[in-house]
């Protein structure tokens, strides 16, 4: 049986790490490479690292910034904002990260998948879904959850899986930031449905609401950003939690 996997997730803004409430009213958390260097010292699993006005306002990731991290960190390491190419993905690989997160480019050019996937290795490529519950049905959304989509979420991520994506990370935008547990329903219908790694974001508020979604939601992994930046859960203490739940985890 496979651990599951503690992931703090950092979101840069101008430089910084900040969080917000169903991705608006940002707030800063931190300075990113002092934070990562943290985790990696502290029980994360991996780190995700998300700059998440790229696509935005239309430039490429920080990969200076990318670089310094990596430099602190010892633990596998996710990049994602404003990647559309297998070059961007060569830069930031050659900056020290270990994966790359793609969400808008993907949906705009689903062969971008593909050619990732060919070129790299599907364990390097996670395809990130921000999706949001309206009326009963998931639709994706895009451009840091800014703009919808027709997309269904469920249709989405099949199609990801078989252009050759090796995980996906999926946001629930009706449960980000507001600390009432994940979205186990639509986690769970995603992992049952599909054969890759599920991780869970959005609506982490306490250490039940990770077990809950290790055991409802059947995720692989549980990605959370102001918990752990604002010091509410230490993830040693949540391994533990977790741990005493019998639900598997590294020490």
């Amino acid at each position: 049986m496979l651990t599951k996997r503690i992931i703090p997730c950092l979101d840069i803004k101008n430089g910084r790490t900040v969080k917000g409430v169903n991705f608006l009213d940002l707030r800063d958390a931190g300075d990113p490479v002092e934070l990562a260097q943290f985790y990696a010292e502290n029980g994360a699993d991996e780190l995700v690292f998300l700059d998440i006005s790229a696509t935005e306002e239309k430039r490429k990731t920080l990969a200076d910034l990318v670089l310094r991290v990596a430099e602190k960190v010892n633990i596998p390491f996710t990049v994602g904002g404003g990647i559309s190419s297998v070059e961007d993905v060569d830069v930031l690989l050659q900056s020290g990260a270990d994966k790359v997160s793609i969400n808008s480019s993907a949906v705009k050019r689903p062969q971008l998948i593909n050619e990732l996937s060919a070129k790299f290795g599907s364990q390097c490529v996670v395809v990130a879904i921000d999706a949001k519950k309206v009326e009963d049905v998931w639709k994706v959304h895009l451009v840091g959850g800014k703009l919808a989509t027709e997309l269904n979420l469920f249709d989405w991520a099949k199609e990801v899986e078989q252009r050759g994506a090796g995980e996906i990370l999926f946001t629930s935008m009706n449960n980000d930031g507001t600390k009432n547990g994940f979205a186990n329903q639509a986690l769970a219908q995603l992992s049952t449905g599909l054969n890759i790694p599920i991780i869970a974001s959005g609506g982490a508020g306490n250490m039940q609401h990770f077990a809950d979604t290790f055991k409802e939601g059947k995720a692989d992994a549980a990605l959370a950003a102001s918990v752990f930046h604002f010091k509410e859960i230490a993830i040693p203490e949540l391994k533990e939690f977790l741990n005493e739940e019998g639900i598997l985890v590294r020490k």
